[in-house]
């Protein structure tokens, strides 16, 4: 089959083998993938990773020994491969199995293929009045959707997001839906016309009232957002992590102490949530498609994504 690979630099091949789904998993058809924010950053050596990228897409299953039934249904994947039996997996933790495999990430091939495998569980149909160009931003709105399960947001909360790009553009229109004073930190033209196009408010980085915010979300992926975030931030507020950053960055922990700060990493989220949502037409993640790629153009396609300021960039596998 054809994929994208990615070894001391990523490379295309033409004769990657299909893979052979284990016990309980699906051998899935990749109609569509999306190149992601941590894609680029594992380029730039974010985690060590050998196989084929990608971890962002929407299919369909070709071959399921264990569930005939479900051969042919269009669906999503949690990218999460648990072992199901650690003591994180036992605690109901398993987003943290201490053996977990990562779809693209960590252990397993991802989605900038014509194939790919993971377990039935990790399936869910995609309902039928959700197309293609929707389904796809499925895993990174739930992971937006992530935030809402771990921090408590309502009308009383005044929220900021550093960051508009992909998943930034994403959080807002989920963090929306909670009623909180929202507002997001846009650098660029095109991102401040998609906010407000949304109904949602923007900020010039040099408009940012410090130490104003009772919630602060790092999304932009960038050292100098992480201070801005830090800085918009009230004492005993909440700064929620939301970026990957390939090697470290520098904090002031002090601070942190000082000021009696709560800090949440953040990650993967719920897929039904991010599924209802779309299927009601309460996020149409549509107008944030900057560029199409054929899966035989997908090293072109990273370099696209890699371009300052461009939103989500897809693969077509089909």
């Amino acid at each position: 089959m054809l994929g994208l690979r990615l070894e001391t630099a990523p490379l295309l091949y033409t004769d990657l083998p299909v893979p052979t789904p284990g016990p309980g998993e699906a051998l899935v058809r990749v109609r569509q993938a999306g190149v992601c924010g941590t894609d680029l950053a594992m380029l730039r050596g974010y985690v060590p990773f050998s196989g084929v990228m990608g971890h962002e897409f929407v299919g369909e299953i070709a071959a399921a020994s264990d569930a005939p039934e479900r051969e042919g249904q269009r669906v999503v994947g949690e990218i999460n491969i648990a072992c199901g039996s650690c003591p994180q997996c036992r605690a109901g933790r398993s987003n943290h199995c201490t053996a977990r495999e990562v779809l693209g990430i960590r252990g397993r091939d991802g989605a900038f293929a014509q194939y790919l495998t993971l377990p039935l569980a990790n399936l869910y149909p995609v309902p039928d009045q959700v197309p293609d160009d929707a389904a796809v931003f499925t895993e990174p709105l739930a992971a937006a959707l992530q935030i809402t399960r771990q921090v408590h947001l309502g009308p009383a909360q005044r929220v900021l997001v550093v960051g508009a790009g992909r998943l930034g553009q994403l959080i807002a229109r989920a963090l929306r839906l909670t009623g909180c004073d929202l507002a997001v930190v846009a650098r660029r033209e095109r991102q401040r016309r998609l906010l407000a196009d949304a109904g949602l408010e923007w900020l010039a980085e040099d408009a940012v009232p410090a130490a104003a915010f009772d919630v602060v979300v790092e999304a932009s992926g960038a050292p100098v957002g992480l201070a801005l975030a830090r800085s918009a931030l009230r004492p005993r507020g909440t700064l929620v992590l939301k970026s990957t950053y390939a090697g470290e960055v520098a904090v002031d922990l002090a601070s942190l102490v000082v000021d009696e700060i709560t800090v949440v990493g953040s990650r993967c989220g719920p897929f039904p949530a991010a599924l209802r949502l779309l299927a009601q037409g309460l996020v149409d993640p549509r107008p944030l498609i900057e560029a199409r790629f054929a899966l035989a153009q997908a090293d072109a396609a990273l370099r696209r994504a890699a371009e300052p300021g461009v939103l989500k960039v897809l693969i077509d596998s089909t």
